[in-house]
């Protein structure tokens, strides 16, 4: 059995038009939802043992609001590749991964498409197509290793978006 915690950034901040996407930061609502994040991972022990992330200012950030509440700060390996990844890419980064719980943190459009081609049920949230900011599907797979996961053999566990938490 593998678990992936899919999980796009936080909301990030738009103060700088000049300043380029990939540096862009969090905002003040995206710090307090990552810290609420991680505050809500711990508490129903959905803790990752690595972390794959985006190489962006926001998915870094996103981490580094989420670590502080689990139990353990797991490997965290950034993953250029991840930077506004299409499935395709997303689904050959988690096909290397090593670690039985696995968190990766990407970027919309697709890491929406992303979850929903990998479940065989979407989750019953209306916001779970447009997968806002935050949005984090926990999902798991009946395999030995990643390199067997593919689209369509997920089974949703949780699914949770910031404005919706309860901690």
């Amino acid at each position: 059995m593998k678990r992936l915690i899919l999980t796009r950034h936080a909301k990030s901040a738009w103060d700088d038009p000049l300043s380029p996407d990939h540096d862009r930061p969090l905002n003040d609502r995206g710090r307090a939802a990552a810290a609420d994040l991680g505050q809500w991972l711990a508490s129903r022990g959905y803790v990752p043992q690595k972390v794959l992330c985006s190489d962006a200012v926001r998915t870094r950030q996103t981490w580094s609001g989420i670590a502080p509440a689990l139990p353990a700060t797991p490997l965290m390996e950034l993953k250029p590749a991840l930077y506004h990844a299409g499935v395709d890419v997303m689904l050959a980064v988690l096909r290397h991964a090593q670690a039985n719980v696995v968190m990766m943190i990407g970027h919309n459009p697709g890491i929406a498409e992303f979850a929903e081609k990998l479940v065989v049920t979407a989750p019953l949230n209306s916001e779970f197509a447009r997968y806002p900011t935050g949005a984090t599907l926990v999902v798991d797979f009946a395999v030995e290793a990643w390199d067997q996961v593919g689209f369509g053999q997920g089974v949703t566990v949780d699914f949770v978006i910031p404005r919706e938490m309860v901690v």
